[in-house]
């Protein structure tokens, strides 16, 4: 019987081989980010809202749906929508819940101040919100986030 070795070689990338595999990496992680579709802060209780989830599922987007009244935004979460809305807390504020009438109505509020108000009072945050990439808009009419899709 005559004994074998196996020898274990090892072989080292080519600078091609290096490159095309960095580039797949690289394609995979631009797919993941188009993949990932928008993100709709969502109300199910609202009919526009409930408007724009319908439009996004016919048109068959890929969509993170935040049931933003059961996991409410962070004050950090609401300047980072108000800066890719670019607008001011008080401009998504819902002027006609009771509870913006009963608290908050007749009173002259900072910006910090929204905020916070925003973050501990989440059904004032106007909806829906559509987030794509950088951008935001509210989806009032629920028609208006096609022209946002494209």
């Amino acid at each position: 019987m005559s004994k074998t070795k196996k020898i274990k070689t090892e072989t080292t990338p080519s600078p091609l081989e290096i490159r095309e595999d960095s580039m797949t990496q690289k394609n995979k992680k631009e797919n993941r980010h188009q993949r990932a579709g928008v993100r709709l802060y969502h109300n199910t209780r609202c009919s526009k809202s409930r408007d724009v989830c319908s439009i996004l599922e016919k048109k068959k987007v890929k969509t993170e749906i935040v049931e933003y009244l059961k996991t409410p935004p962070t004050q950090k979460e609401i300047k980072e929508l108000l800066k890719m809305l670019g607008m001011k807390a008080e401009e998504i504020v819902r002027k006609g819940e009771p509870v913006f009438k009963q608290k908050f109505a007749s009173k002259k509020l900072t910006e910090a101040q929204w905020i916070k108000i925003l973050s501990q009072n989440p059904i004032l945050i106007e909806r829906p919100i559509i987030v794509k990439g950088s951008k935001a808009i509210i989806g009032r009419p629920p028609e208006s986030v096609l022209e946002f899709l494209k």
